[in-house]
C-alpha cells in the first residue's frame, strides 16, 4: 500500500511538472530568428503572476501585464538567451537564432543579381530560398545542407499548402484552359474577324490591331500571339510596316493585362499582393481590393495604351518608327532590307481547327459569364454599405474560381454543343491552354517561398532600419517604379520582376509609412501607389528590352525582325515612361490628385506628338 501511495505520489509530482514545463513552454515567445541590432517583440503570457522581468545580455526588461499577457521590446546585440524571470528565479527561457542585420537582405539582393547576370528567374529564386533557409537555420554548416531541404520541404510545399494560394493557382490555370478552348474552337478567330473587316486604310488598319488589342485583354500571350498572326496579312496589305504592328501589339498586350479586372496576370498580381500584406499588421484591406485601389496609380500601362490610339489615330511618327513607315507607304516594303524574321510563334496550339465555324459569340460569352461571374461573386461573398465596402468585404479567391470555372463550362458546352471540338478535343484545348501558364506558376510558387523567408528573416525591418529615416514616403513609388523597370529590363520577365519585388517592397513601404507615422488610411494612397509601380515599372521595362518574353512573342507574331522592333519602340516607351514619372508617380506620391496627373499626361502625349510626330502618308503625297 506505502508503495502504492509513493507511485501516486511520483506520478502527480511528474505530471505536475510536465504541466509546468508545458505551461512555461507556453510562456514566452520570441521569433524564429531575429536581427542583431534590430528591436524585436517577445510576447510574455502568465495569468496572475507578478514581479516577473525578462532578462537578455545583461540587460532588464520590466514586464507589465495586461489580462494575463505583455509584449516588450528586447535587442540583442550578439545573440544569447532570453530568460523570463519571477523574484529572480528564471521559469522560461528562448534562444532565438540570430543573424546579422545585414544577412536578412542577402536572399532577395542575390535572387536579383542573379536574375540580372543570368536572365533566369526560376533559379535565382531558387538560389535565393535556399540562402534564406540556411540563414534561418543559424547560418551553421549543417544548417548549409539542411536549408536546402527546407527551402523545397518547409518554405515551397508551405507556399503550396496554403489554401488562398491554391485558388489562385487554380484560378489562373482554368483562365489558361479557357484561352485554350475559345483558340481551339474559332472563336477568338471570329471576334478577331470581325474587327479585322473594318479595317480599309493605313489608319483604319492601325485602330483595329490596337481595338483588337484591348479585346483580347485575358492574357497577354494570347494578345501577342493572336492579334500578331492575325492582322499581319491586313496590315501588309494596307503597307503598315511590321515595325509598326509590333508595337501597336506589345504596346497593349501588357498594359491591358496588367489593368483588366479579369486576366491571367490577375491572379498572379492578387496573389502576391495578399501574400505580402499578410505580413503587414494593422492593414486590412482585402488583397483585391489593394489591386483594384492601385489602379488609379498605374500611370505608364494608361498611358502607353493611350499613346497606342494617338499614334494610330492622328498617323504621325517620330523617330526611327518614322522612317520605317515611310518605307512601308512609299516602296510598299512592310519589312527593312536584310531584316531577319522567326515565325515560330505561329503556334497551331492556338490555332482553330480546318473547316471550324468562326463564331465571335463562342468567345465573347464565355469571357462575358468570366467578367461577370468574377462581379456577382464579389458581391454574393461580401457584404456593407458601399461597393467599395462589398469588395473588401469579398472573398475574392471564391468569386474568381467560381467565375473561372462558369467561363471554362461555357466554352466547352458551346463547342461540345455546336459539334465544333468533340469531348476528348475539348480537354486537350483546355490542357494546352492551361500548359501554357505552368511556367509562370513556377515563378509564383517560388516567389511565395521567397516571401516567407523575407517575413522570417525580418527584411523589411532591417530596410526600414537602414532606409526608413532617409526615404520620404512621397518618394518611395518613384523609387519603386525605376527599380522593377532595372530589374525587368535586365531579366526580360515582368511576372518574374513582379514575383521578386512584391514581397519585399510591401511590408517595406508599410515600414517606412509607419516610421513617419503615416499608417492611417488617409495615406494608404502611397501603398496602392508602390503596387501599381511594381506592376507599371516591370511593364515599362518589360517594354525597352530586348530579352522581354512578350517583346520576342511580338517581333514574331508580327513577322518583324527583333532588333528593329526594339529599336523603334524604345522612344516611345521612354516618352511614356518619362512622362508617367514626372507627371504621374512623383507628383501623386505627395498627395497630388491622379486624375489630374492623368490629364495632364494625356494632354503632353497628345501635344508632343502634334509637335513633333509627322505623317508617313505625306511623304507619299
Amino acid at each position: 500500500m506505502v508503495r502504492l501511495v509513493r507511485l501516486l505520489v511520483l506520478v502527480l509530482f511528474f505530471g505536475f511538472s510536465g504541466l509546468v514545463s508545458e505551461s512555461h513552454a507556453q510562456v514566452l515567445e520570441a521569433p524564429q530568428v531575429v536581427l542583431n541590432g534590430i528591436p524585436f517583440d517577445v510576447t510574455v503570457r502568465a495569468e496572475g503572476a507578478t514581479g516577473l522581468q525578462l532578462r537578455a545580455e545583461q540587460r532588464a526588461y520590466p514586464v507589465t501585464l495586461q489580462d494575463g499577457e505583455a509584449t516588450v521590446r528586447v535587442t540583442l546585440s550578439g545573440g544569447g538567451t532570453i530568460t523570463l524571470q519571477q523574484n529572480g528565479a528564471t521559469i522560461a527561457e528562448t534562444t532565438p537564432t540570430a543573424i546579422p542585420k545585414w544577412f536578412s537582405i542577402l536572399p532577395p539582393l542575390l535572387v536579383i543579381v542573379i536574375a540580372l547576370v543570368t536572365k533566369r528567374v526560376i533559379p535565382s529564386l531558387f538560389l535565393g530560398l535556399w540562402l534564406g533557409a540556411w540563414a534561418a537555420l543559424g547560418l551553421s554548416g549543417t544548417g548549409f545542407v539542411v536549408g536546402l531541404f527546407d527551402a523545397f520541404q518547409v518554405y515551397i510545399l508551405g507556399a503550396l499548402a496554403d489554401a488562398d494560394h491554391a485558388a489562385i493557382i487554380l484560378f489562373t490555370f482554368m483562365i489558361g484552359g479557357l484561352v485554350g478552348i475559345i483558340s481551339k474552337n474559332g472563336g477568338m478567330q471570329g471576334v478577331v474577324s470581325k474587327i479585322a473587316g473594318w479595317a480599309s486604310s493605313a489608319k483604319k488598319g492601325q485602330l483595329s490591331t490596337a481595338l483588337l488589342g484591348l479585346v483580347v485583354f485575358f492574357d497577354d500571350y494570347a494578345n501577342t500571339l493572336v492579334v500578331g498572326n492575325t492582322m499581319r496579312p491586313v496590315t501588309d496589305r494596307l503597307r503598315i510596316s511590321r515595325e509598326k504592328l509590333a508595337y501597336l501589339v506589345d504596346s497593349t498586350a501588357a498594359p491591358v493585362a496588367t489593368l483588366a479586372l479579369v486576366t491571367t496576370w490577375i491572379g498572379f498580381q492578387v496573389g502576391l499582393i495578399g501574400t505580402a500584406v499578410e505580413q503587414i499588421d494593422g492593414f486590412d484591406v482585402a488583397a483585391y481590393s489593394v489591386f483594384l485601389n492601385s489602379l488609379p496609380y498605374s500611370f505608364y500601362p494608361v498611358l502607353a495604351i493611350f499613346f497606342v490610339l494617338v499614334v494610330a489615330n492622328s498617323g504621325r511618327d517620330f523617330g526611327p518608327m518614322y522612317e520605317a513607315e515611310v518605307r512601308a507607304r512609299t516602296t510598299g516594303q512592310v519589312l527593312g532590307p536584310g531584316a531577319k524574321v522567326d515565325t515560330a510563334a505561329e503556334s497551331e496550339e492556338l490555332e482553330s481547327k480546318t473547316d471550324t465555324p468562326q463564331r465571335a459569340f463562342n468567345a465573347i460569352l464565355p469571357i462575358a459569364v468570366l467578367v461577370i461571374g468574377v462581379i456577382v461573386g464579389l458581391f454574393v461573398t461580401g457584404e456593407g454599405e458601399t461597393v467599395q465596402d462589398i469588395i473588401g468585404d469579398a472573398d475574392s479567391y471564391k468569386a474568381l474560381m467560381w467565375a473561372s470555372l462558369a467561363g471554362v463550362l461555357t466554352a466547352a458546352v458551346l463547342s461540345i454543343g455546336q459539334r465544333i471540338l468533340s469531348l476528348e478535343e475539348t480537354v486537350e484545348a483546355w490542357y494546352a491552354g492551361l500548359r501554357s501558364m505552368l511556367f509562370a506558376m513556377i515563378i509564383l510558387v517560388l516567389a511565395w517561398a521567397l516571401s516567407s523567408i523575407t517575413e522570417v528573416l525580418h527584411t523589411a525591418d532591417f530596410l526600414v532600419d537602414v532606409l526608413g529615416g532617409a526615404i520620404a514616403p512621397g518618394f518611395l513609388p518613384f523609387l519603386i517604379f525605376l527599380l522593377a523597370a532595372v530589374t525587368a529590363f535586365s531579366t526580360g520577365s515582368s511576372w518574374g520582376t513582379m514575383g521578386i519585388l512584391m514581397p519585399l517592397v510591401i511590408p517595406l513601404t508599410w515600414a517606412v509609412l509607419e516610421d513617419n507615422a503615416m499608417t492611417d488610411p488617409e495615406h494608404y494612397y502611397i501603398l496602392y501607389s508602390a503596387v501599381s509601380c511594381i506592376l507599371a515599372g516591370a511593364v515599362w521595362g518589360d517594354h525597352c528590352t530586348p530579352i522581354s518574353d512578350t517583346t520576342i512573342l511580338s517581333s514574331m507574331a508580327s513577322g518583324c525582325d527583333h532588333i528593329e522592333h526594339v529599336r523603334t519602340q524604345l522612344p516611345y516607351a521612354l516618352l511614356v515612361g518619362g512622362v508617367a514619372l514626372v507627371l504621374g508617380t512623383l507628383p501623386t506620391g505627395f498627395g497630388f490628385p491622379w486624375w489630374v496627373s492623368f490629364l495632364l499626361g494625356f494632354a503632353v502625349l497628345s501635344i508632343g506628338m502634334r509637335m513633333f510626330g509627322k505623317k508617313a502618308d505625306a511623304a507619299t503625297a
